[in-house]
């Protein structure tokens, strides 16, 4: 049979590390590093040349405030307490004290009065002490204060932090799992309430724990095949490896359905963080321009009479009840022998638009019958010649979108009763149009935007409420903090997990190292996840991650 040899021994791999890289820092037995600074120095990823470094930065904003926050984390803290507050004894753990800052080059210059707060480790922010010192706003009160910590004496190495760093150390230390890291970053980026909620979602640390757990589940499923593996020939099993297979198999498929949950909540995740991508179709003098720069209140495209003002694509970001939403006003889309060059590829970017949209708005216009281009579609007739027109192609476009929605505009064109009697109309020939359920359609007057009348706030209320039905997550919300990083991982896992049952379907023919390697492979890409186990890319992703962040975080 067969036999691979999975794992190595820690303590040889850390001394082929210390002689390639150099580590000569054992102030901190072996035993007693956290889990996350054995796994980086046994894997060489990290000298830990400034693990010992004090660090210091800015965390608030730059410029005037009325309170800006110092934050120092490292061993050296209590010298730069005691250069910049000398003869007075440190503040009591986690109680804020008012103290006098002095300069270190002249002990009769006070630089501010200032809170000062002591954290200490490891339970703080960064798993090591923590100063924090409360300073007045002022651009010349912080200048000074940041250069007397420079100038502060001690056997530790001070220094300015670098972007992220305090939250790498949180890593580090095991106080931060990968996904968390991530979370964080996505927290600091939000700009609307929904992308806050999905940071938080991820932040909360949960989904690491879940994802832990499934590791710990498939070390502890590999282990069997492993022993069946390396002990066979010389142990008696109560089960044979067929029955053994089998029962791991078993093991593996409630993993597996949770894993594209967690995919599921991956996608509703990524349209709240990018923005949910929405296309405005249409004939042209339809009223997409018009609509766009109602929406997002100011004239972000041109609005003319004149048929094919909109060339090129225009897109605007807006918050939408909590949502960021980025519309694309696009080309009105009509016959190709009508018009120029130009228009024409500004109606295939349009078409090309609209299929990699999340949400399609197709706009149809109440007009006069005899006014219109015959090579428009008409909708709906009804009273005094008027009729609602649109294009094919444009509806057909919709009717391949994920999610559409129709506008009747123009509707200020003609009297209520009919209105209701042409909107009736229209809505029943949408339903032959779209093939089970017909999408939303709700009337608007783009004339009358000023007034209740347009039904402006209607088609807004219909937004967030498809927004809501696109990024719901039926058993848990947690599922909205998973990131597009962790999406491709799992989507590994899964294939693995496959490749495994697979393998366990051949029977008496299946190959245990294989399945076993399979295995490996798919707690690999959980350990990728959270950093956690024989994550061998954690500091490569830490420093993609870690570009997103400002000093002081």
């Amino acid at each position: 049979m067969r036999r691979l040899t999975f794992g190595t021994s820690l303590l040889p791999r850390f001394a082929l590390t210390s002689i390639r890289y150099g580590i000569s820092k054992p102030n901190i037995p072996w035993t007693t590093r956290t889990l996350s600074q054995r796994r980086l120095q046994t894997t060489g990823l990290t000298s830990f040349d400034h693990e010992y470094d004090t660090i210091y930065a800015l965390s608030t904003a730059q410029g005037r405030a009325a309170i800006a926050i110092i934050r120092i984390s490292g061993p050296g803290w209590r010298d730069i307490y005691q250069t910049l507050c000398p003869n007075r004894a440190p503040p009591t753990p986690r109680k804020a004290t008012l103290r006098d800052l002095y300069d270190p080059t002249d002990s009769s210059n006070i630089l501010d009065s200032a809170l000062v707060l002591h954290f200490p480790s490891p339970k703080t922010v960064t798993g090591e002490d923590i100063l924090e010192l409360h300073v007045h706003g002022g651009h010349a009160t912080v200048k000074a204060v940041l250069a007397a910590i420079g100038k502060s004496q001690s056997k530790h190495t001070i220094r300015y932090a670098e972007a992220g760093e305090f939250t790498r150390r949180a890593f580090q230390n095991d106080r931060l799992d990968l996904g968390q890291v991530e979370a964080l970053s996505d927290a600091l980026s939000a700009e609307t309430e929904q992308q806050r909620r999905a940071a938080m979602r991820g932040n909360s640390g949960k989904l690491g724990r879940i994802y832990e757990e499934w590791r710990q589940l498939l070390l502890a499923a590999r282990g069997e095949l492993e022993a069946l593996i390396d002990f066979s020939e010389d142990q008696h099993f109560d089960e044979s490896p067929a029955e053994l297979m089998e029962s791991v198999t078993r093991q593996i498929g409630p993993i597996l359905s949770a894993i594209r949950r967690h995919q599921a909540g991956s996608r509703c995740g990524e349209l709240l963080k990018r923005g949910i991508r929405i296309s405005l179709l249409g004939p042209p003098n339809a009223g997409k321009s018009s609509l766009l720069n109602i929406i997002v209140d100011r004239e972000a495209s041109i609005v003319s009479e004149e048929a094919g003002t909109t060339r090129d694509i225009v897109e605007v970001s807006v918050d939408i009840g909590g949502y960021l939403c980025v519309f694309a006003d696009t080309a009105g889309l009509r016959a190709s022998s009508l018009i120029g060059g130009v228009e024409q590829e500004g109606i295939r970017r349009a078409r090309a638009k609209a299929k990699d949209s999340d949400l399609v708005i197709v706009l149809a216009s109440v007009e006069q019958s005899d006014q219109l281009n015959p090579s428009v579609y008409q909708l709906a007739s009804g009273q005094s010649g008027l009729s609602t027109f649109c294009d094919l192609e444009s509806l057909k476009l919709a009717a391949e979108a994920e999610q559409a929605i129709i506008v009747v505009n123009k509707c200020d064109s003609t009297r209520s009763e009919a209105l209701t009697s042409l909107l009736e109309r229209t809505g029943n020939r949408l339903k032959t149009l779209f093939p089970g359920k017909p999408p939303p359609m709700v009337s608007i007057s783009c004339q009358d935007a000023e007034t209740s009348d347009s039904n402006i706030h209607n088609l807004l209320d219909i937004l967030q409420a498809t927004f809501g039905t696109m990024t719901s997550v039926v058993d848990d919300l947690d599922l909205l903090g998973v990131s597009e990083r962790q999406s491709q991982l799992l989507s590994a896992c899964t294939d693995h997990l496959e490749q495994f049952k697979d393998e366990a379907l051949q029977g008496e023919e299946c190959d245990i190292v294989v399945a076993a390697e399979h295995l490996r492979a798919a707690a690999v890409c959980l350990a990728r996840i959270t950093g956690r186990g024989e994550a061998g890319d954690v500091e490569e992703v830490l420093g993609v991650v870690f570009e997103k962040f400002c000093v002081g975080k």
